[in-house]
């Protein structure tokens, strides 16, 4: 069986011996840069989560702040509030 030139050489078997260990063995191998990129689209992802729900409860509380109405409606809502000679009934949800 014949072994082709390149494969003798040494600067290609340098090559190769380089490429391995900086995929398997170096601290930023190749299964940690795939890990680190996952996360980092995760915490992306979260990110957009989070933003979206500042905003959600910004224009809430500036709602709270300017209309007295939804103040009433949402300490009756959420904290089961009532006025006086009044009667809560409170529905399971199933």
């Amino acid at each position: 069986m014949r072994i082709p030139g390149f494969v003798k050489n040494k600067y290609f078997i340098a090559s190769l011996v380089a490429l391995a260990w900086l995929a398997f063995f170096d601290n930023n191998n190749l299964i940690h840069q795939i890990q680190t990129r996952r996360q980092l689209r995760d915490l992306r992802q979260e990110k957009e989560y989070f933003v979206q729900e500042i905003a959600r409860d910004s224009l809430t509380v500036w709602e709270l702040k300017n209309n007295p109405e939804a103040l009433e409606r949402l300490a009756r809502e959420n904290y089961l509030m009532k006025r006086e000679n009044e009667v809560i009934y409170i529905i399971p949800e199933e």
